[in-house]
């Protein structure tokens, strides 16, 4: 079999792999850019596996007139800039030391050795510059029928590095068959090593959970998740019911997946257990004050805004299991729309301070009960009347 795609015939990544093999040396490319491209799905980065050694790496490139950056050569990785795309060019490693958070590693001249210490069976494989698959460990099986499988023995795998028992169901949610389950020896070995959670950063659990919650449906997933007692240690206080429903309401919608929009559904303090950002906390908390206000669609989207304000009435739906409204879609639009025509010049000097701002905050809530048609002059007509 052989590995299409328009990112592998491209001469920059082709001169990448030319440049490595050129005294003899192996340049695969590796995981994710195989995989996807092997699903038909888009490839966002190129790694490239290899028997050279960094130093070798490095001066291969420079041969060749490709930018070579040290991004991470203690492990191993070599970054060739090449028709401005960054190539990661890994040397093959094998572990010799692991303690469930990171690796020691050496480096290996075989593709066998690298291969088994990867985490799934459909990212062990690799493909040369040709296209050719390579498949040292029976994974173009398991990726032909969606099944997400530990290498060797899934306890080994998960002792490696307990994150990738999160991993699991990213990417079970991502590239594995819902309809068929998933693979027995995982769930037992990720349920037999929940202790090992409690090691991982804050930082690494917060990406992987967002990867995890923007994949199309990942709420079979995120239920395996809690079955296993994986997500009441690393999501404390999350609740997967509403969920699945949210998913549907969003196809309804036509909204596209978004993590923040699946997380404020799940509940929880997760802020500062996932580490967010202040722009993703801020979310978070904007559609959560949504949920539990009382503010009609045309209100909510005045004051949020046209897409916090239908994530607010897709979550609070899902969380009632309410139908979607169209309807109250629409008015969301329709305040989003909308600009307040009192400004506070208009009740200045008669108005200062606390007084002024108490008068504006009557004034828009009469101008939002009128369903904004209310005028500036009718406002302050009825404020000098009132």
């Amino acid at each position: 079999m052989r590995v299409g795609g328009d990112w592998r015939q491209n001469r920059a990544t082709q001169a990448v792999c030319a440049a490595i093999a050129r005294d003899g040396a192996q340049a695969l490319f590796v995981g994710g850019c195989v995989r996807n491209a092997l699903l038909g799905a888009p490839v966002n980065d190129i790694d490239i596996a290899t028997d050279a050694t960094p130093d070798q790496v490095i001066a291969l490139a420079g041969a060749a007139g490709i930018k070579a950056v040290p991004t991470g050569i203690a492990h191993g990785t070599v970054t060739l800039v090449s028709g401005g795309i960054p190539h990661e060019v890994t040397t093959f490693r094998r572990d010799v030391e692991t303690d469930g958070r990171r690796a020691v590693v050496a480096f290996s001249t075989r593709v066998e050795e690298d291969a088994a210490r990867r985490d799934f069976t459909m990212n062990a494989l690799y493909a040369t510059a040709d296209g050719t698959v390579i498949d040292p460990l029976d994974g173009l099986a398991d990726l032909q029928a969606r099944h997400v499988r530990f290498i060797g023995k899934a306890e080994d795998r998960i002792r490696e590095d307990y994150l990738r028992s999160l991993r699991f169901f990213r990417f079970h949610a991502w590239y594995g068959d819902a309809a068929n389950g998933m693979d027995p020896d995982a769930i037992a070995a990720i349920a037999d090593n929940l202790d090992g959670l409690e090691t991982l950063s804050r930082e690494r659990v917060g990406a992987e959970t967002l990867k995890l919650l923007a994949a199309p449906d990942p709420a079979p997933a995120v239920a395996g998740l809690r079955s296993t007692g994986a997500m009441a240690r690393l999501l404390p206080g999350a609740d997967d019911t509403a969920l699945a429903p949210l998913v549907h309401l969003e196809t309804e919608a036509g909204a596209d997946p978004d993590p923040i929009r699946r997380l404020a559904a799940l509940g929880g303090d997760l802020a500062g257990a996932l580490r967010l950002s202040r722009a993703q906390t801020a979310q978070l908390d904007r559609l959560r004050d949504g949920i539990g206000s009382t503010m009609a669609a045309a209100e909510l989207g005045y004051r949020l805004g046209a897409t916090d304000a239908r994530d607010v009435l897709l979550l609070r739906h899902a969380l009632m299991g309410t139908p979607w409204d169209t309807k109250a879609a629409k008015d969301t639009e329709t305040g989003s729309n909308q600009t307040f025509p009192v400004k506070a010049g208009d009740l200045m000097p008669a108005l200062q301070g606390p007084e002024l701002g108490q008068r504006l905050a009557e004034l828009e809530a009469r101008w939002i009960a009128s369903n904004f048609t209310l005028t500036k002059a009718d406002l302050l007509k009825a404020d000098k009347t009132g």
